[in-house]
Formats: structure tokens, C-alpha cells, sequence
């Protein structure tokens, strides 16, 4: 089983002025359980604009997706922002 959960096409208004080392870049979300163990992952897939299937593929335990969740909400926090659900 394969589903698409998120994805998000980087826009040139996404980069920050003055960001010279940014890389333009999308990322999607999706969940698997296309293993050997057959045990659910959590897909993160990060790929630079003009470069499709070149990109990173995580393949997240339940674990890690969590750990993933709780940094970004903390990161939120640290620049006051209100981390939501």
C-alpha cells in the first residue's frame, strides 16, 4: 500500500531575500508499508526543483516521524510561532 498524504511545490516566493545558499526545494509526505517487514513508514521524499527523482526518500519508523513532529514543533516555538495540531 502506497498513499499520498501532503506534498508541497516550491514557489520563488518561498525563498528569503539575502538566502544565497537556499536550495529550491519541494518536499512530499506519504505512508507505505512496501517492505519485507510489511511494517507502515512514514515516506519523507525532498527533491531540488528541476532535479525530479533525484531527491532524498525517507523512509520513517513511527519513532522517527515522531521525533521529526516534536523538532518541528519546538523550532516553531523558538521563533514564536504557535505550533497548531
Amino acid at each position: 500500500m502506497r498513499r499520498s498524504i501532503d506534498d508541497y511545490p516550491f514557489s520563488a516566493d518561498d525563498l528569503p531575500e539575502g538566502a544565497d545558499d537556499a536550495m529550491r526545494l519541494s518536499w512530499a509526505v506519504a505512508i507505505s508499508d512496501d517492505y519485507d517487514d510489511a511494517e507502515p513508514r512514514v515516506v519523507l521524499t525532498v527533491e531540488e526543483v528541476g532535479a525530479p527523482g533525484e531527491g532524498l526518500v525517507g523512509h520513517l519508523t513511527p519513532d522517527m516521524a515522531r521525533r521529526l513532529r516534536l523538532a518541528l514543533r519546538d523550532a516553531l516555538r523558538e521563533i514564536g510561532e504557535v505550533p497548531g495540531d
